[in-house]
């Protein structure tokens, strides 16, 4: 990338809490979200990662699904952690990027129940305005007053680091100095779960939902539906520099293939992830060897974690890196996960510490090989890590993240 990206604040609601201190902390502690979950008793799963009730906000949140309310929490914060006032920026220079997957897809569902229960009369007036996927970065963009560019992305898992990539395509190419890169999904729903589970690919483990999202172990049989939402603040490094912004990490290349290969299933051999990573390498200026860190996608199912820890093991022959996935903690968070965890890889480098993999015990012959955190927190220098995401559709992205002071 010819220009350096500067992370320069960071937001998050997930299942491991609200805010970004509370969810790093969860996430060190290596404790599972997953919960016995009372929506979704008539169904084939009744567990799911869901983000922590709210405290009484504004009147006004209950014309938002709440995608669109963890997305409003979470850019929040990341704009206070920046030190931005949009009272301060010129809103024609700031883009608002948001990934899902799925978007309001919960509204949609509520008011198609009403609908075949009591008719249309009953029918939100605000139905549309809730649940089409591009009203969150739209509402996000009235919310900051931004009349920059305001566009959604959705690929499915990858959605919040697809957010992220083009988030810096605009930074690149000028048609902004900021960006608001996000993920937010919440599909913690009836229809989602019996669709998912319909597909074999949530865990069973509901007697023991605190053990069942188990990346990489040899035992995983399956992730655990979750919700949430993450937020970067991405700007040029020199903008931010200008403006006396120390970054927390600098987004320093990125990869973005497609598999064309099955609508739901990984290419066996991993080529549309060894592609990505080799281009967010070649953007980074950087090789394997160069990698300290990897933040997984690591969804605990039985083909995703061994088609990515083969790709992991060839490419890494001579220096592994540490690896991690958060989903043992979060469960998969659908299209928030690419940022989120892209989140979690900044927050690594800026504590200097990797947080573990929860659940897991010991590899199978598929998952063996890797360096994995596990059981507790592993201090660590680390001066470049990445971060994957893939999702249904064949999509991979990964994105490279590299200390301040990497050069």
């Amino acid at each position: 990338m010819s220009d350096r990206i500067a992370v320069t604040g960071l937001g998050l609601v997930t299942p491991g809490g609200t805010g970004v201190g509370p969810t790093w902390k969860s996430l060190c502690a290596g404790r599972p979200a997953a919960r016995s979950d009372p929506a979704l008793y008539d169904g084939p799963v009744t567990m799911s990662c869901r983000v922590p009730p709210p405290d009484a906000g504004p009147g006004r949140l209950w014309r938002f699904d709440p995608a669109t309310r963890f997305l409003l929490t979470a850019a929040q914060e990341a704009l206070a952690c920046a030190g931005l006032e949009p009272a301060e920026w010129d809103p024609a220079r700031v883009a608002v990027v948001v990934g899902t997957a799925a978007g309001g897809v919960g509204t949609l569902e509520a008011q198609h129940r009403k609908l075949l229960t009591a008719g249309h009369g009953v029918l939100s007036p605000m139905t549309l305005p809730a649940f089409l996927p591009n009203m969150a970065a739209g509402q996000l963009a009235l919310e900051l007053g931004v009349t920059g560019p305001s566009l959604q992305t959705s690929t499915a898992c990858a959605s919040g680091a697809t957010a992220a990539v083009t988030a810096c395509l605009l930074l690149a190419a000028g048609a902004c100095d900021i960006a608001v890169a996000a993920g937010t999904d919440a599909m913690v729903t009836p229809l989602c779960a019996s669709a998912f589970a319909k597909l074999g690919a949530l865990s069973r483990r509901d007697h023991e939902p605190e053990r069942a999202s188990r990346p990489f172990d040899k035992d995983r049989d399956g992730f655990v539906l979750g919700e949430g939402c993450g937020v970067l603040l991405l700007e040029r490094e020199p903008h931010a520099r200008a403006r006396g912004a120390v970054p927390l990490a600098l987004l320093t290349g990125h990869g973005s293939t497609s598999d064309a290969h099955h609508p739901t299933a990984p290419h066996p051999e991993g080529a549309g992830l060894r592609a990505a990573t080799m281009a967010a390498l070649a953007g980074a200026g950087a090789c394997p060897d160069d990698v300290d860190h990897i933040n997984a996608h690591g969804t605990s199912t039985r083909l995703n974690d061994a088609v990515e820890a083969a790709v992991i093991r060839d490419l890494y022959p001579r220096r592994p890196p540490s690896v991690t996935s958060a989903k043992g903690v979060l469960g998969h968070t659908m299209g928030a996960a690419g940022a989120i965890e892209a989140a979690v890889t900044v927050l690594t480098i800026a504590h200097g510490t990797a947080p573990p993999t929860a659940n897991f015990s010991a590899p199978d012959d598929t998952t063996a090989g890797l360096d994995i955190v596990t059981r507790a927190p592993r201090p660590q220098t680390v001066r470049l890590a990445l971060s994957h995401s893939l999702g249904f559709g064949g999509h991979n992205t990964v994105l490279a993240f590299a200390a301040p002071s990497y050069t």
